[in-house]
């Protein structure tokens, strides 16, 4: 007790009794007890028991006696395993949300939760908030973005004011302007006060209690005393066992065993009991692991499985433990030369942090509960335990607790955690960043608190995470997101922790490579150079470093710190000037770089990053005064000119060459400028400084002619020259003037043998999206010399570096450019130029919504694309900024997607072409070409002139240093360049009679400057265009003169009278003496005007004569025509033709016989009417009484959809999506038929190839397999696996049209006469069902057309019948597990699938349910049906035909009359009961479309009257199963319908549903209840719900039989209901006639007798599934795709691993929740297919369709392939946004979504699948794709 008495205070320990005193200080010295002597009693096995016993005990230490303050309903404990927060939540403790003005909401995102981003709303990126605060606030027409949390951590902002624009109004957290008071008053007094020198962290005395908050609970003070201290040593315990644990997990060479023993340890006893740990990190894969562990540690896959599994997601774990270090050195070496991170410890420390992982968990817990309703007193304690320092708790511990940290005073708890973070791994990591952001919403001290000791420490976070972090994601580096982001507290670190400057410290250090000790070097040694070959440039995590730094100087009171401390520039100047020049290039001149590095990417990345904060850091000047400003400019142009001016002996010369200077004669004046050769020297494309210079003078308001009045400067030049010469400021704006000349001259191709590396540095500096952060910049440095200096010298500056000087003096040869590199250099000068004298956007500050819609209308100019396309066309900053598609809408119309494959585009309204100019500086010389056309077609339009000039518009800069750009427009060498430039081309034209290369474009380009002159500075222009004189003392004039109708330049006319006629209002007869007028010009047109008639004239009678030729031609055609006719009249009549082979190209007749290509799929797609499930009764109640009429209610189906609309369209409810239950699906085989057609022979050949094919390409994952006799169609890459004979043999009998009556009565009589025939009896079941062994998919005594001699037509027919038995068996053999079928004994025929059922039946409800929905007036459902569909039936129908007569060959009608008279036996009851053996199964246990079927094969002529009795058999059928499904349903939950509908259909229906039941008196009471509860208007309108479909296909088969016996009616009532309309084209007579219908009578009460009687009716469950009567419909997916995400762990969960998977699958047949491609579910027996392989078997059979929530597209499933196919969301602009990068809101797009019904209802999945692997021929595995 004495060492605890000391841990005590001693005046508590006296003030209690000796009771209490006992139980006080009991539970936290029994917790210390525990945790030292838990690793050897636990003999270092940490197990969840383990887990437990810690939580147990750290909860009784911290709640003493008041556990019942803490646990609901008197609970004295805590079950086992739980935590405090998790038995809070279950008793609905945090159901009321706490509503407190001014509280943020803090909801911490959980991996895999939704956020939400809104931009309008946002303060910056860094907001975001909950579903919750989302769903409850109003973003109508926002930009909403919406994505999912990665890690768990971030929190929702939602109640914070300093994160959001405006109040957002949530009625979770409202609004307080007390609070919003507080902290601009907090920002005010922190920018005034003067930080001192050695600021202290705030620790927890600064800290007062949170204020104004309602729901405080009393808190014992012991209690609170006993929370803090247990909280306190916990900490203290987690600090003491990370003192001794590595900094790495990394071992380049594991350590020796004499190292391993002395390694830091907690352990006292130095036990040598090791344990070897492998770490995650971010470059392994599972299976890497899984082998490894397999490999070394001899456990099995399995079991290397589940610890890959824990490694990621607990971030480490324990491979082996052993007191033999030897062996588990050997180990460790084996695992990290694979480089997967590694460790052997001491098990005693191991299993330490294994408890501290434990105590972390707890900490998290605490945060997370309520002491009663208070819901921070805990994390207040936590707060003020961790912001205290340690204490020497560790009774073991001998290390001295004072360890100070070297450059941190008083380090607290919370600087040692941070500073330890990367000593943890993955869990206990995120843990605690949990725990950190819990703490930072308590309230604003708290945030400051832990931002101060952040920034304290934060440069030894950033070595952690620069230098030795193997798993960056979870570093606390990126805490600082959470903390820089927030204007108050980033300001206060700035301010009193300096952080900015530390910053650029470390970068400065780090890029100069100054690490030592995996330490970076602080403060940085200012001489270092730079090496861009070294690590650092290599390291790709130095970006965020840069992120921080912007995320600090971009919050507002940062920034006016910026401007107002001249420090900061200084230092920002220093750390750019490292960057300076950084990878030059020289051109390679004579040979082809020899090795081409890729060091320049690196570079990019970094100096990017880097102009990223030169924006910030330059904006911030903006808040400067004009002498803050001014001292700004000197500093940045004292550093510049200090790297490249002064001259010493350390200068790099690659990167700085010796400034020299040369003089210049150009147009009788001489200039003084810079001597340099671009293409000699070397240039960088990097110059920072001149970059941040470029952001200063961007400040017009502040460099304004008053202002800078007031501070005693004239002008701009002179706040420029005051501290520098002119040749100084020549040699800054040189730099930027270099890298332009280059630029032009690698684009002119001068630069090739350079190789890649040049032309990628060009892209990137010029690419759209970072062309302002570069190359924009260099251009306005330019600009600004035309201001600062005398623009003359700044022209020759620019001809004298871009090598022109000679050519715009006349000599048209050039020393070191051929003719084409020549034009191409003058071409890039005036693109050059063009920009530095029109473009204003900087010159005028445009405000960013008008450059941001300068930029939308020059994009959409060109014409209309798509929003994905605009945006790559458009600065990064400005597609970033809140403004972009608020301007988007107001200058452009969204059109939206409407076929399944296009997307939206956005289109220019016509009024924003007024503002286009073709000249704009992002235009390339094609985009510009074709602006200028889409404009001139417009003045054409508007204006009726045919040869409109596009007029410049006036620059109008109206303040700022810029006013005097237009003034340029003055210079002389100006007009000299002009003249020249027109000149040399003119005189080039006229001596060589062609244009030189690029004329056009150089012309358009001077026409253009020219048009802007004389607009701007028209009087002063036009004298110098008269007055200069040059080459045979002509002037500007006299050459615009000659142009003006040169003959080889018309296209230019308009343009050059529009600029004279303007220069001829100042000079009026200078112009006009020199003016040829065009009325004698008009005799020089002349002889071309003849020449364009002559050509006229040989070009109509060249037509004249082709006409003449081709009526010749066609009459000599009719001739032909005429003589075949005569010839057919006498001979023999030809074969019809069915068109050609598509393998031999020969015409398909009947003199060699062919087939259709078809495809035979098992299928489980027919629907049974689930029994149980009350909505599925409903809509029954609730089908449409017309299927053949489209059923898209025309919605308001506008995209995206109406607020309203998503408003209404809340949350998915249900955990299957509304899907379909798969249980009541009915399997079979499906036909399918791609129309075309082969000769049997060209098949077989066609086969063997596609063997061949697989034996060649052996790796290949192959569209078709051969062991199911798959084939790909050559013409359209349809599957197919058997060929189906196409009937060409005679017509079907004539249909026998005898009245129903007579026609039984014949039939009966046909019976009497003819002898029984045992052989049909022994061909039929002996089940008594009545159907025929012959017809069986698995018929032993079935036997291919090799066993059978017979004529060679019908051997023909044989072979293609064998394909279709050939598939059918193996389908048949195959799941015998899904029929319900009774298969007979052993040795008897008939087992397998019954094929008139389950193939032709199956095929022909499947056809008729995929057109559910579709159609149009005047057509029925057979008239949706293609051609090949019929011919497909018909095939299916010829090779039943064929098993017949193979069974009864020796009979000359091929057994037709004997199954005919077996089939009437089976339907008259009085047949079928004198032979009981026979029929004793009843009827309505049979399907009675199958007996149609079976007809329709046999003895079609008998359908109608077949037909007749089925219909009946299917009513009465029907009754029975809707007493069975009513039942079981609520009639008072189904609608009601208002009255009897369908009388004179059904007549009588009560009458008619108990006479069907009578016999058995089970039903007969069932069915009394059914009439009464539902009555007669519902049951018939069931009734006739079910019957429809029957029809249906009734009407389907009839038309594939005979075609034109049950043809549409012309005169059919269009107003009737489909019912009516089918009952009258096939000749039914409705149940309402029943009562004068004798026979059916007689019929209908035999069979209902023949099922009462049996033992099928006596139970309840009646042996009758109903088919589902609906139109079929997938899962239905939400409208908005981030609903999915809203009650998740509800909806979405995945019944095999019972977690809400990462990467989810939604299989669309059955709504289920599956894991995608993940570790967890997996088909660990069957080549490790993923658990949409496994789903699919259980749920659809062969085929799949899954919804990839993730990864946003569809996933189709076939037998073992696959395909992606594009999402049914499409994004607000009409795009599909795979794996949600872009993060918009989606939303379902009706047309895309219906199209995969049609793909599946129509059994276009394997063909689908079939087709995309056809088109890549990969290596291995669809997977692979």
């Amino acid at each position: 007790m004495s060492s605890l008495s000391s841990f005590f205070p001693a005046k508590l320990l006296g003030s209690m009794h000796s009771n209490p005193r006992e139980r006080q200080t009991e539970p936290l010295s029994r917790l210390r007890f525990t945790l030292e002597t838990m690793p050897g009693s636990r003999k270092y096995n940490f197990t969840p028991a383990t887990r437990a016993e810690i939580l147990a005990e750290l909860y009784d230490a911290f709640w003493g006696p008041y556990a019942h303050l803490f646990l609901p309903n008197s609970n004295s404990s805590l079950p086992l395993h739980a935590t405090l927060s998790e038995v809070q939540a279950s008793v609905g403790q945090f159901k009321e949300p706490q509503v407190v003005p001014g509280r943020p909401c803090g909801h911490i995102f959980k991996k895999g939760e939704s956020c939400f981003r809104c931009k309008d709303c946002a303060l910056d990126d860094s907001c975001v908030l909950c579903s919750r605060c989302f769903e409850a606030t109003d973003h109508t027409d926002h930009n909403v973005s919406f994505f999912i949390a990665q890690q768990s951590g971030g929190c929702c902002d939602c109640g914070d004011v300093e994160a959001w624009r405006h109040t957002i109004n949530c009625p979770h957290h409202p609004y307080s302007p007390e609070t919003a008071e507080y902290i601009s008053s907090f920002e005010a007094k922190t920018l005034l006060h003067t930080p001192r020198a050695h600021h202290k962290t705030l620790t927890c005395r600064d800290i007062p209690p949170v204020k104004n908050y309602p729901f405080r609970t009393h808190v014992p003070p012991e209690l609170r005393e006993s929370i803090s201290r247990t909280i306190g040593y916990a900490v203290d315990f987690v600090l003491d066992t990370l003192d001794s644990s590595p900094d790495e997990t990394f071992m380049p060479t594991p350590p020796s065993d004499v190292t391993l023993r002395l390694q830091p340890t907690a352990d006292p006893l130095m036990l040598d009991q090791f344990a070897l740990l492998i770490w995650n990190d971010d470059k392994h894969s599972f299976d890497e692991v899984i082998e490894l562990l397999h490999d070394i540690t001899n456990r099995s896959r399995e079991e290397a499985a589940q610890i890959a599994d824990r490694i990621d997601e607990q971030g480490r774990e324990i491979i082996e433990m052993s007191s033999n270090s030897t062996r588990l050195l050997e180990m460790a070496r084996a695992i990290a030369q694979i480089d997967l991170g590694v460790t052997v410890r001491r098990s005693f420390d191991t299993f330490r942090e294994q408890v501290s992982a434990v105590i972390i968990e707890w900490l998290l817990d605490l945060t997370r509960s309520r002491l009663g309703t208070d819901a921070l007193i805990l994390r207040e304690i936590l707060a003020s335990e961790l912001l205290s320092p340690r204490k020497n708790s560790s009774l073991l511990s001998a290390k001295d607790p004072s360890r100070v940290l070297p450059d941190i005073h008083d380090p607290t708890r919370l600087d040692w955690l941070f500073l330890y973070h990367a000593r943890l791994w993955k869990r206990p990591r995120l843990n605690l960043k949990e725990i950190y952001a819990s703490l930072l919403t308590v309230s604003h001290e708290h945030k400051l608190a832990i931002a101060s000791h952040f920034a304290g420490i934060y440069h030894r976070i950033i070595d952690a995470y620069l230098l030795t972090d193997r798993e960056a994601e979870t570093s606390i580096k990126y805490f600082a997101l959470q903390l820089f982001t927030v204007p108050s507290v980033s300001l206060y670190i700035v301010r009193n922790h300096n952080i900015v400057s530390r910053l650029l410290a470390i970068i400065a250090a780090f890029f100069t490579n100054q690490i030592s000790d995996k330490r970076i070097t602080f403060p940085p040694n200012p001489d270092a150079e730079i090496d861009v070959d070294t690590f650092p440039f290599k390291s790709k995590r130095f970006m965020p470093v840069f992120s921080d730094l912007r995320y600090l100087c971009h919050n507002e009171p940062v920034q006016e710190l910026i401007a107002h401390n001249r420090e900061f520039i200084a230092q920002f100047a220093q750390t750019c000037q490292i960057f300076m020049c950084i990878n030059p290039n020289k051109r390679a001149a004579s040979s082809h770089v020899e090795y081409e590095t890729d060091a320049w990417i690196s570079v990019f990345n970094v100096t990017l990053s880097l102009s990223r904060v030169i924006k910030i850091y330059g904006e911030a000047f903006s808040k400067a005064t004009v002498g803050e400003l001014v001292a700004a400019i000197n500093t940045v142009m004292h550093h510049i000119l200090k790297c490249i001016a002064v001259v010493d002996d350390r200068r790099e010369l690659a990167r700085f060459p010796p400034v020299a200077f040369h003089e210049v004669v150009y147009g009788e004046t001489t200039y003084k400028i810079i001597d340099f050769d671009v293409m000699d020297g070397s240039i960088s494309f990097h110059h920072s400084l001149q970059w941040l210079l470029a952001e200063l003078f961007k400040h017009i308001d502040v460099l304004d002619e008053q202002p800078l009045h007031a501070a005693g400067y004239d002008s701009l030049r002179d706040v420029c020259m005051r501290h520098v010469s002119e040749e100084a400021l020549l040699t800054v704006i040189d730099y930027p003037l270099r890298v332009l000349a280059m630029i032009a001259q690698i684009r002119t191709g001068l630069w090739v043998r350079n190789g890649f590396a040049i032309r990628g540095q060009l892209l990137h500096y010029r690419d759209f999206m970072l062309r302002e952060l570069c190359y924009d910049q260099d251009l306005f440095i330019l600009q600004t010399a035309l201001v600062v200096l005398d623009p003359n010298t700044v022209f020759v500056s620019m001809l004298d570096r871009f090598q022109l000087l000679g050519y715009f003096s006349g000599a048209t040869l050039h020393p070191s450019y051929d003719t084409s590199h020549l034009a191409g250099m003058v071409e890039e000068f005036f693109y050059v130029l063009i920009t530095i004298l029109t473009e204003t956007a900087s010159a005028t500050k445009m405000p960013l919504p008008v450059a941001v819609r300068r930029e939308i209308v020059h994009a959409l100019a060109v014409g209309p694309c798509s929003f994905t396309d605009l945006v790559k066309r458009v600065a990064e900053r400005m597609v970033d900024d809140v403004c972009f598609e608020r301007v988007l809408k107001d200058v452009a119309h969204f059109k939206p997607p409407e076929s399944t494959s296009d997307f939206g585009t956005y289109e220019l309204k016509d009024d924003a072409y007024d503002e286009v100019n073709p000249f704009f500086y992002h235009y390339t010389r094609n985009k510009r070409e074709e602006v200028e056309v889409v404009l001139r077609t417009r003045l054409k339009k508007k204006l009726g002139i045919q040869d409109p000039v596009i007029v410049p518009k006036k620059m109008n800069i109206t303040h700022g240093p810029f006013v005097t750009l237009p003034s340029s427009f003055e210079s002389e060498v100006l007009v000299q360049v002009f003249f020249y430039g027109i000149y040399n081309i003119l005189t080039h034209t006229d001596a060589t009679g062609a244009a030189p290369p690029s004329a056009e474009a150089i012309l358009d380009q001077i026409l253009h400057l020219a048009m802007v002159a004389v607009t701007e500075r028209p009087e002063v222009f036009s004298g110098l265009a008269v007055h200069k004189a040059y080459e045979e003392g002509k002037n500007l004039v006299d050459v615009l003169c000659a142009f003006e109708y040169h003959d080889k330049y018309p296209t230019y006319r308009a343009r050059v009278q529009w600029t004279l006629d303007r220069i001829a209002e100042h000079q009026r007869d200078e112009v006009g003496t020199r003016r040829r007028s065009p009325e004698s010009g008009s005799k020089v047109e002349d002889p071309k005007e003849a020449k364009k008639r002559a050509a006229k004239a040989r070009q109509e009678a060249i037509m004249r004569q082709m006409k003449a030729q081709q009526e010749k031609v066609a009459f000599n055609f009719e001739d032909i025509d005429d003589d075949e006719d005569e010839d057919q009249a006498d001979t023999p009549e030809a074969p019809v033709s069915y068109g050609t082979c598509i393998v031999c190209q020969e015409e398909l007749n009947s003199s060699k016989s062919f087939g259709s290509l078809g495809f035979i799929q098992p299928g489980r797609q027919l629907r049974k009417q689930p029994d149980g499930f009350q909505s599925y009764t409903n809509e029954a109640m609730t089908c449409p009484d017309s299927l053949d009429r489209s059923s898209l209610v025309t919605r308001d189906t506008g995209f995206p959809p109406a607020p309203d609309e998503v408003k209404n369209s809340k949350r998915v409810q249900s955990t299957n999506f509304d899907a379909f239950p798969a249980q009541f699906t009915r399997f079979g085989l499906h036909a399918s038929i791609c129309s075309h057609m082969m000769h049997l022979d060209c098949f077989t050949v066609y086969s063997g190839s596609i063997r061949q094919r697989h034996r060649n390409q052996a790796t290949r994952n192959h569209p078709e397999s051969i062991p199911r006799k798959e084939y790909i169609c050559p013409l359209c890459k349809s599957l197919g696996n058997v060929i189906l004979p196409v009937v060409v043999s005679t017509p079907p009998p004539e249909l026998n049209n005898l009245a129903f009556s007579d026609w039984v009565r014949a039939a009966g009589i046909s019976i009497l006469k003819s002898k029984p025939d045992p052989v049909v009896e022994s061909l039929q079941f002996r089940t008594g069902s009545g159907e025929f062994v012959f017809w069986t998919a698995q018929d032993s005594a079935y036997q291919s057309h090799l066993r059978v001699a017979d004529r060679p037509d019908s051997t023909e027919l044989h072979k293609m019948v064998d394909t279709v038995m050939v598939v059918a068996k193996n389908i048949s053999q195959q799941s015998r597990h899904l029929r319900e079928r009774t298969e007979p004994e052993f040795g008897e025929r008939g087992a397998g699938m019954y094929l008139p059922e389950e193939l032709v039946g199956y095929t022909i409800s499947a056809v008729e349910v995929a057109l559910r929905g579709q159609g149009s007036p005047g057509k029925t459902v057979a008239d949706l049906i293609t051609d090949p569909q019929y011919r497909m039936i018909r095939g299916l129908l010829s090779c039943l035909t064929k098993l017949v007569s193979l069974s009864f060959k020796f009979r000359p009608d091929e057994g037709r009359e004997a199954v005919r008279q077996a089939i009437i036996k089976r339907l008259l009851p009085e047949w079928s009961r004198t032979s009981f053996t026979t029929f004793s199964h009843p009827l309505l246990l049979r399907d009675p479309f199958a007996i149609l079927v079976e007809t329709a094969a046999v003895a079609p002529d008998m359908l109608k009257h077949i037909m007749v009795l089925t219909y009946y058999a299917y009513l009465a059928r029907t009754v029975v199963g809707l007493v069975y499904i009513l039942n079981k349903s609520r009639s008072s939950a189904t609608p009601a319908p208002a009255s009897r509908k369908y009388e004179d259909l059904f007549g009588d229906t009560r009458m008619f549903f108990m006479s069907v039941v009578r016999h058995s008196p089970i039903f007969e009471q069932a069915a009394e209840s059914v009439l009464s509860s539902f009555g007669e208007a519902r049951i018939e309108q069931l009734l006739y719900a079910f019957t429809l479909p029957f029809l249906r296909r009734a009407l389907i088969l009839c038309r594939a039989t005979y075609p034109n016996a049950f043809a549409t009616p012309p005169d059919l009532d269009e107003s009737l209901c489909e019912y009516r309309r089918l009952i009258k084209i096939l000749d039914i007579p409705p149940l309402a006639e029943l009562p004068t219908q004798d026979t059916i009578q007689n019929a209908l009460s035999g069979w209902c007798a023949h099922y009462g009687h049996s033992h099928a009716a006596s139970q309840l469950n009646c042996g009758v599934m109903l088919e589902y009567p609906s139109i079929y419909r997938l899962a239905r997916l939400p409208l908005v795709l981030d609903h999915l995400y809203l009650d998740q762990d509800k909806t979405m969960t995945c019944a095999r691993c019972k977690t809400v998977p990462l990467d989810a699958a939604i299989c669309l047949f059955c709504g289920t929740t599956v894991c995608f491609q993940s570790h967890c579910c997996m088909d660990r027996d069957n080549q490790y297919r993923g658990e949409c392989n496994m789903h699919t078997r259980e749920c659809c059979g062969p085929i799949g369709l899954y919804f990839l929530v993730k990864r946003c597209s569809l996933l189709y499933l076939y037998a073992n392939n696959g395909a992606f196919g594009q999402s049914p969301y499409l994004d607000v602009h009409g795009e599909v946004d795979v794996s949600m990068r872009r993060g918009r809101r989606q939303y379902l797009h009706r047309a895309r979504w219906e199209e995969v019904h049609k793909i599946w209802l129509n059994h276009g999945i394997p063909t689908l699948i079939a087709r995309r692997l056809e088109g890549t021929v990969d290596s291995g595995g669809w997977e692979t794709l």
